[in-house]
């Protein structure tokens, strides 16, 4: 949700610099789309805009109609694909269908500026946030991860009958406790499953630059560190060190907060141990079953690139089909 976001930024910077501005919004697609429902572009009135709602297919014609949309303060439901009789001029190469949302700020239909505030609000307070459009009435709404769970959960912005919703989650992270060979694998797959990772070690022969030349290593030690990074719920904190000394301090934190995903890396032998000592520290059953350990999908993983990938698809399923018992 990252892109939407920043569209909501580009869109309030064009406000505050006088011009006038519409949102453009794929509510629908069908077959092969380029964009998925969520994308946006924010247009201004001179037809400069940002975003991409068609990978270029479709965008002039949707300018075109935003600033029609602006001049006249009625929002529209825009809709393009294969078999449209302009299909050379606006159509979708790739074969599928999009439906979109042109909405201008502030005026007539569209939503006030004050609406894009609060959205940028809740996403500078890393609060998810649902932002709904009546399709028919054009009311709108403000709805949250207990109204619409699977929706938050998923990722997933969509039509509800006439109601259209728009999911901001905050962007995911994740903290990994250990700059150990596992780790050289496992931040690279992160980053590319769309998490903005945070890398700790104290210790300056694994946290040295050319292990990792491209990834900042934070050398705070692990509980002062990840107290700083404050684990929300898109939050997933990842043990390598198998050391205790690095691991556990970590743990505790990390029980404590609402991260999803805690998994550690060790033998069941090793985490028999570490269950016993958070047990000596006051953490409870409930809260040490939180745990993953041995971290990862149990996949035969042999290598560390292999382990790496078992630990991300583990903590893809715990986002994506977290368990309701916990």
């Amino acid at each position: 949700m990252s892109d939407q976001n920043d569209i909501l930024q580009v869109a309030l910077e064009y406000l505050e610099q006088g011009h006038a501005v519409a949102l453009a919004t794929v509510i629908d697609t069908w077959g092969s789309s380029p964009r998925p429902v969520g994308a946006q572009l924010a247009i201004r009135a001179d037809g400069v805009f940002m975003g991409s709602v068609s990978g270029g297919c479709v965008e002039g014609a949707v300018v075109g109609e935003a600033r029609e949309a602006l001049a006249d303060g009625k929002c529209r439901v825009l809709e393009y694909g294969v078999s449209d009789e302009e299909v050379f001029a606006v159509g979708l190469a790739c074969g599928g269908t999009i439906r979109v949302l042109v909405e201008p700020i502030g005026m007539g239909q569209g939503p006030g500026k004050a609406v894009l505030e609060y959205l940028q609000a809740k996403r500078e307070a890393r609060a998810p946030i649902g932002y709904q459009v009546n399709l028919t009435t054009w009311e709108r709404a403000f709805v949250g991860p207990t109204d619409m769970a699977e929706r938050f959960t998923k990722d997933r912005s969509g039509l509800d009958g006439d109601v259209f919703t728009l999911i901001f989650n905050p962007p995911l992270r994740m903290a990994i406790v250990g700059a150990v060979h596992i780790a050289q694998s496992l931040v690279p797959m992160a980053q590319m499953a769309g998490y903005a990772v945070t890398l700790i070690d104290p210790r300056e022969g694994f946290a040295h630059a050319a292990r990792f030349p491209d990834q900042t290593v934070v050398t705070d030690w692990p509980d002062e560190a990840l107290r700083a990074l404050a684990p929300d719920a898109r939050t997933a904190v990842v043990t390598l060190s198998h050391d205790p000394k690095i691991d556990t301090p970590a743990l505790q934190v990390a029980l404590k907060s609402d991260a999803f995903y805690i998994g550690s890396l060790g033998s069941s032998r090793t985490h028999g141990k570490r269950v016993a000592a958070l047990g000596d520290l006051g953490f409870d059953d409930r809260q040490i079953a939180r745990i993953h350990g041995p971290v990862g999908l149990n996949i035969g993983a042999a290598t560390p690139a292999e382990i790496a990938l078992s630990i991300m698809a583990e903590v893809t399923q715990s986002l994506r089909q977290p368990d309701p018992r916990k």
